[in-house]
């Protein structure tokens, strides 16, 4: 099973910095996200390849038409919240507030339910798993936040399934599509989505692809965008992880499904017989 998303947000959505902070910062950035998201879809219809759109509510109020024309090109739309912010930073209330506010943004839109979520950052920890308690009361079936492996924004790297499966915490269930993870030198690593998968050279992508029986593919608009302006403030090393690899990233993706073939996640989910999946008690 493979499974390819797209995480809808701006070159300036960087989390966790002083200049890119939330939307009184934003309006100081040209946005690029509308260009760069044609481009994804010409690529993946090019491949004949769908996909999970998970969407910042912001960027759909933006840019109007945005969501249906992806829609309209067959793929599945998902929520990524309203204002893109560390879900661990916020209280259980400013998170519902603003699940509920994506939830609203996007359906008015499309005119049908949305019920599949991803955290920005996968901001969901073993420190706030209060947040899954809020996604089932807001309608959410399927979940796509969790991060198996050591990351700056989230993670959680004790999370013992690297496969789809049901999460079980203080009475609620929802289904989890966690990012897959390898293992090298014994540590776990993620090869197939946004920076690392500029990161990693496509020898060792095609590797894992070939050898894993589930593979997470997830990216950002930004991740193919070679003209996009430098956010001059970063440090060296997030300069580096947010910058490494553009020029042959495009090159990269399109290799890559032209070579396997991926579906999005709510045919994925569809394919699973739920009955038989482990549950995680968390």
């Amino acid at each position: 099973m493979r499974i390819l998303t797209f995480d809808i947000e701006d070159w300036f959505h960087f989390l966790e910095h002083r200049s890119t902070k939330d939307e009184v910062q934003w309006k100081d950035y040209e946005p690029r996200v509308r260009q760069n998201t044609a481009n994804v879809l010409e690529m993946l219809e090019k491949h004949s390849q769908k996909a999970t759109f998970f969407i910042v509510g912001w960027i759909a109020n933006k840019n109007p038409g945005l969501v249906k024309e992806i829609a309209d090109a067959g793929h599945e739309i998902g929520l990524h919240s309203y204002g893109h912010q560390l879900i661990w930073q916020q209280t259980p209330d400013e998170f519902r507030q603003d699940l509920l506010r994506n939830i609203g943004v996007l359906e008015d839109q499309l005119g049908y339910k949305v019920d599949t979520f991803r955290a920005p950052g996968f901001s969901v920890k073993r420190s706030n798993l209060w947040a899954l308690e809020v996604m089932a009361e807001a309608g959410i079936s399927a979940d796509a936040s969790i991060f198996p492996a050591l990351r700056a924004h989230g993670g959680m790297p004790s999370f013992p399934n690297n496969f789809p499966c049901i999460i079980e915490h203080n009475g609620i269930r929802i289904k989890e599509f966690p990012v897959n993870y390898s293992k090298m030198a014994g540590i776990r690593t993620v090869v197939t989505g946004g920076g690392y998968f500029r990161l990693w050279p496509y020898s060792l992508i095609r590797h894992y692809t070939e050898n894993s029986p589930y593979v997470m593919g997830y990216f950002h608009p930004r991740d193919f965008d070679l003209g996009q302006p430098l956010l001059r403030d970063l440090g060296p090393y997030r300069r580096f992880r947010a910058y490494y690899g553009l020029r042959n990233s495009q090159q990269k993706l399109e290799r890559w499904i032209s070579e396997y073939a991926f579906t999005d996640l709510r045919t994925a989910d569809a394919s699973i017989n739920w009955e038989e999946v482990p549950v995680v008690t968390l």
